[in-house]
């Protein structure tokens, strides 16, 4: 009697789709569908906004003095992925517009402090709550099981996000 324990080889990775295995071609197939659905919805989010000449790019740093606090030029910057040139460009536009001020920092008089203004939180509270709205009218034209379905898919897309 043999004894010795064979392994299967390892699964090879198709380098292109033609290479592809069934089970890879679908799961090829179930990643794209995933990827452009998500796109389609957060597109359709982001159309609601308080501010219509807005940019997306513009929101996020709104968003982001919102959610995180005051920041300093290079921090939004890193925050955001952006380099610092860009990020002065969006902050003079928001700071023009009236949507956040700079400070001179209380500890390092060579840092500024970028913070959102009371018109700031209200652009952002009004976004949101756009945001929300529509997502939650979408929502009460699906059924309780695809409602129930989209929560745990949710979950399953914040698992995914961490990794």
């Amino acid at each position: 009697m043999d004894t010795r324990t064979t392994t299967a080889p390892p699964r090879a990775t198709a380098t292109a789709i033609g290479d592809a295995s069934p089970d890879d071609t679908s799961l090829h197939d179930e990643a794209s569908e995933l990827r452009m659905a998500t796109f389609r919805l957060a597109r359709r989010l982001r159309s609601q906004r308080a501010v219509d000449s807005m940019s997306d790019g513009q929101f996020a740093v709104l968003a982001a003095l919102s959610h995180f606090g005051p920041h300093t030029l290079g921090e939004l910057a890193e925050r955001e992925r952006v380099s610092a040139p860009s990020m002065n460009r969006t902050v003079n536009c928001l700071e023009e517009s009236g949507y956040l001020t700079r400070t001179p920092d209380e500890t390092d008089r060579r840092k500024v402090n970028i913070a959102l203004t009371g018109e700031g939180r209200d652009v952002v509270a009004e976004t949101v709550r756009r945001r929300d709205l529509w997502l939650e009218e979408a929502l009460g034209a699906l059924s309780p099981a695809e409602r129930a379905a989209l929560a745990s898919a949710a979950a399953l897309m914040r698992e995914v996000a961490a990794r």
